[in-house]
């Protein structure tokens, strides 16, 4: 199949935070997907309309109906990891808002592709949640079945369990994360000749000691989950200043 009119939207994933432009802008794995698509189809247009820090609710009232009105013929979905990392979050009212949304672009002749979340299990704190994640991913498979959509499979993507496919903040991929979820994103669509996320195969990283595992966690915490703590204690979120960066389809 060919699209000649591909919309992402999302969170801080599909912004593309982590991975930059020359000029400092998000790029990311939808960009990188886009510059692929673009290259095999005349006439294509993409619209990235992603948001950091957005809950699943939001993605979805906000910029779902924007999607919507661009008459897209490919969607790419991805959100629920924001709800996840919180305490107490309905796994199954997650699935639903999820379902809706995706029978919506459906409805409108959209081929639509859902990313399931990454198994933390390398992360000393976001590894708490790997039970509903594991869940919320189990949903997401069928969802896709039921309405016909589309799954990049991350939880089977054991390089992304590498830290150096993640930014220092490990929240965000770096670009070469970006780059592999591009690649898996092709992979799923059927793109021909785009290449393997698998490769080049990452060399075992040295163990560190139990001391210098600690510090570097100990770093982390006070250098990231601490300001995302406090704001999300203050009811501040990263995006609420950022607009979409490509609200409209444009060439790519």
């Amino acid at each position: 199949m060919t699209w000649t009119r591909y919309v992402a939207i999302g969170d801080s994933f599909t912004e593309g935070i982590g991975d930059a432009h020359p000029d400092g802008t998000p790029r990311g794995w939808a960009d990188r997907a886009a510059e692929a698509l673009a290259a095999r189809t005349g006439g294509f247009a993409y619209a990235n309309l992603a948001v950091r820090g957005k809950l699943l609710g939001q993605i979805l009232e906000r910029q779902l109906p924007e999607a919507l009105a661009l008459k897209p013929d490919l969607v790419t979905v991805s959100g629920g990891g924001n709800d996840l990392l919180r305490p107490g979050t309905d796994v199954d009212a997650l699935a639903a808002l999820m379902d809706a949304g995706v029978a919506e672009l459906r409805a409108a002749g959209a081929d639509v592709v859902l990313f399931t979340g990454i198994d933390p299990v390398n992360s000393a704190v976001i590894r708490r949640t790997r039970g509903r994640v594991a869940l919320f991913n189990e949903m997401l498979r069928a969802i896709a079945v039921r309405r016909g959509a589309h799954v990049v499979d991350q939880w089977s993507m054991d390089v992304l369990h590498d830290w150096r496919c993640w930014s220092v903040d490990r929240l965000h991929m770096n670009p070469e994360g970006h780059r592999r979820v591009a690649l898996a994103l092709l992979e799923a669509l059927g793109v021909a000749d785009a290449g393997d996320w698998r490769e080049p195969a990452l060399a075992p990283l040295p163990e560190l000691s139990r001391g210098a595992r600690l510090l570097f966690d100990a770093r982390w915490a006070r250098g990231y989950l601490a300001p995302w703590i406090g704001r999300r204690l203050r009811g501040h979120s990263s995006g609420d200043a950022i607009t979409a960066k490509r609200p409209g389809l444009t060439p790519f």
